[in-house]
């Protein structure tokens, strides 16, 4: 049985490096929408499922007619899963083309047909894949069977332990591995391990030795029948499970975001933290269960009660004092409870037999898709964090009053009262947890908070200290720099500009001060929630959002470009910050500048604002620069800190700070200097004018850096660099305070 340990170890660590590796890849192909993230990540799990599920329907009607031995039939999908590396980015490749064809002629941009169309194009791509993926515990266990182990009764949750603590692997390493050779690099390596190991199975299979040479002692026959029957009432509580484990994903991002921060090593913790929880509640099912301990009712308290605990630990008034800690204590309970209680179901129903564990895994998966849409799209938005927990975990309270565990029957002595005692106590708990405790926008006194099924947004503050806060963290502030973000590349254009297209609307004042020119302006937001707190910011917002000359789209940017045809005379970017940010490398990429090429008119002006970072950071973006466009100028800002980077395909003219002022016209000077720090346009002008720095200085801080690629996200994944270069990881030239 070890060596099945091992081969469901590296099956389960190859697994989450694809799920990683795929999602950025079709992100990058499709969009970085939240119902795009939710389709590649349910069309993931209904591959598993349903490759479980015709696994053990093959196996079920055609198993006894296998002749040759069965672990060939794994090692044939373990093949399989490694050709997928290769395969699988050729493919998303040629969805994203013949979607973009059939896009220029039916302007799906924006709509629920473009979602449909993206969705076969990923089922096609990523399904058959998947499929093979789910196939393989069901292969496994048929495998088992066939050597006739005294352990193949609870063979699925021997194989489930090993899967589950390989993916809490494969949730950490890759994330190194991508930082070395990028992401087509660690499909490689995926593919190496997949290969490798159908290979040495392979070996295996042609051996005359059995794998099982250990005797297991045989259970009990005096013990008594468990509680719970086999059949419908077990289906339906994998089904649960599934769906409050992976809502409560999605729960718990949401809930922590504000103290883990939105870098990839954050969203990671939550997935290694979760499934290593969850391989600890398998390895206890599994010693009990071998000891003969009863499961009772306490695995559904230890559910219920795991599932709120959130509640506490996201609490701003609850002080401690690192990040993680809150997600340890807020993630392990629930979490080790879900391990102890899914392969406690599945071997239970199963009794080894493949083909029913199969039917069992699929239903539990079937919850897996269900739990994050019904989270995303219907709690979140109508409840919030808070309340979303409580209907989660209700059905696990209404479980411990009606139902007891697959356990040995009842002590005859057994009352009524004792039966009751404890859920009655957990009721109590959940009560003071519920009504003691209070959510992150408690925090900020009169703050205006809108949900929707991507981002809890939170507008706070009075005057010039107001903030724009999503999902707790700070997108952007009042600051001159937003508005010299358009400002400058317009006065520097030479001819009066045409249109303008601004990326990331934020507060909306790049917009404003673009539309203060009384020019075009287009303004992409990828949150719908976000625009509609403009009038709490710019007293103006609502009228200007009813002006001829605005626009607003709730797009992905990059997506946006690609179905577009407009030309702008001025494009101007402001990512959300961190420049770490998960998904950021998107916007800063070598890719992507060959977008923005094709809408800048052919004198545009392209500003690209980089508030900060390490030197291979401020290099890589540098450089992708640098190679996209022939002329690049390099500006610090009116504050000092982080610069703006002006890019053109044709030489960007030279101006003093008097002419630039001097091509403004009244309403755009006054609001460049409505939050100063100048009292004249020129000498606004002359600040920045003054900080220019040769942008062969940005490239010069790590000259083996390469240019930022959508293969290689070099903001996104530091950690290596930085444990071995902690002196020099913040560039000195866009630190605060210069």
């Amino acid at each position: 049985m070890r060596k099945y340990y091992a081969f469901f170890f590296i099956s389960g660590f190859c697994c989450v490096l694809y799920e990683l590796v795929w999602l950025r890849l079709a992100m990058a192909q499709f969009g970085v929408t939240t119902p795009l993230v939710s389709i590649v990540l349910s069309l993931f799990m209904a591959g598993l499922g349903l490759g479980a599920w015709g696994a053990g329907a093959w196996i079920r009607t055609r198993g006894a007619r296998v002749q040759f031995p069965r672990l060939r039939l794994y090692a044939a999908a373990e093949l399989l899963i490694g050709l997928s590396a290769v395969i699988v980015p050729s493919e998303l490749r040629w969805g994203h083309e013949w979607l973009l064809r059939l896009g220029i002629s039916f302007s799906l941009s924006s709509s629920i047909w473009y979602y449909l169309l993206a969705g076969g194009c990923l089922l096609a791509t990523l399904g058959p894949w998947c499929a093979c993926m789910g196939a393989t515990f069901p292969l496994g266990m048929f495998a088992i069977s066939g050597e006739q182990s005294a352990d193949a009764p609870r063979s699925f949750s021997y194989l489930y332990l090993a899967n589950v603590l390989g993916a809490t692997t494969g949730a950490v390493v890759p994330l190194l591995v991508i930082e070395l050779v990028g992401f087509s690099g660690t499909l490689r390596v995926g593919a190496l391990l997949n290969v490798a190991l159908a290979a040495w199975v392979l070996v295996l299979s042609r051996s005359r030795t059995p794998l099982v040479t250990r005797a297991v002692e045989p259970r009990d026959s005096r013990v008594p029948p468990v509680r719970i029957e086999r059949g419908l009432i077990t289906r339906w509580l994998l089904f649960a499970t599934g769906l409050t484990s992976l809502g409560m994903e999605v729960l718990w991002i949401r809930a922590f975001t504000p103290y883990v921060g939105t870098v990839v090593y954050s969203f990671a913790s939550v997935l290694a933290l979760y499934l290593f929880a969850t391989y600890l509640g398998t390895r206890l099912y599994r010693i009990r269960d071998a000891r003969g301990k009863s499961h009772g009712r306490g695995v559904w308290l230890m559910l219920a009660l795991g599932g709120l605990v959130p509640l506490l630990t996201a609490d701003p008034t609850v002080h401690l004092d690192l990040g993680f800690l809150r997600l340890v204590f807020g993630v392990a309970p629930f979490a080790v409870a879900a391990g102890y209680a899914t392969p406690m179901l599945v071997d239970h129903d199963s009794q080894g037999d493949p083909a029913r564990a199969a039917s069992a895994y699929a239903i539990n998966v079937l919850g897996c898709i269900v739990g994050p849409l019904l989270c995303g799209f219907v709690l979140l938005p109508s409840l919030g964090e808070r309340l979303a927990f409580v209907v989660l975990t209700l059905p696990w309270f209404v479980c411990s009053f009606v139902l007891d565990g697959p356990a040995r029957a009842a002590p005859a002595h057994s009352t009524r009262l004792r039966r009751f005692l404890a859920p009655l106590t957990a009721v109590v708990v959940a009560g003071v947890l519920l009504f003691t405790t209070r959510g992150y926008e408690g925090r900020y006194a009169h703050a205006e908070v809108l949900r929707d099924h991507t981002a809890t947004v939170i507008a706070y503050g009075a005057g010039i200290h107001r903030h724009l806060l999503v999902n707790g963290v700070g997108i952007t502030a009042m600051t001159p720099i937003t508005k010299m973000m358009v400002h400058l590349p317009m006065a520097l254009l030479g001819t009066p500009p045409r249109n303008v297209l601004v990326m990331c609307f934020g507060m909306g004042t790049t917009h404003r001060s673009a539309l203060s020119w009384g020019v075009h302006s287009t303004a992409v937001e990828l949150l719908p929630s976000v625009p509609k707190f403009f009038s709490f910011f710019h007293a103006d917002g609502a009228q200007l959002l009813l002006s001829p000359l605005s626009r607003v789209v709730i797009d992905d940017g990059r997506r946006y470009l690609e179905w577009s045809n407009e030309q702008y005379d001025i494009i101007t970017l402001d990512p959300p910050p961190p420049v770490e940010a998960a998904g950021s490398s998107l916007l800063y990429s070598v890719e992507f500048y060959a977008q923005i090429k094709r809408h800048l008119a052919p004198s545009g002006i392209l500003q690209q604002w980089l508030p900060g970072g390490d030197t291979a950071t401020t290099t890589a973006v540098a450089r992708a620069l640098r190679e996209s466009f022939p002329h690049v100028r390099v500006f610090h800002s009116v504050e000092g800190w982080g610069v703006h980077l002006l890019a053109s395909m044709q030489e960007i003219p030279r101006a003093s700070a008097s002419d630039l002022a001097g091509r403004m016209p009244p309403s755009a000077i006054a609001d460049l200097l409505e939050w100063g720090p100048e009292t004249t346009a020129a000498r606004q002008f002359d600040r920045v004018l003054r900080a220019e720095l040769p942008i062969e200085q940005l490239i010069a801080a790590a000259p083996g850096t390469p240019a930022l690629h959508d293969d290689r996200p070099i903001n996104e994944y530091y950690l290596l660099r930085r444990l071995l270069q902690p002196a020099g990881a913040i560039n000195p030239d866009l630190a605060p305070g210069r």
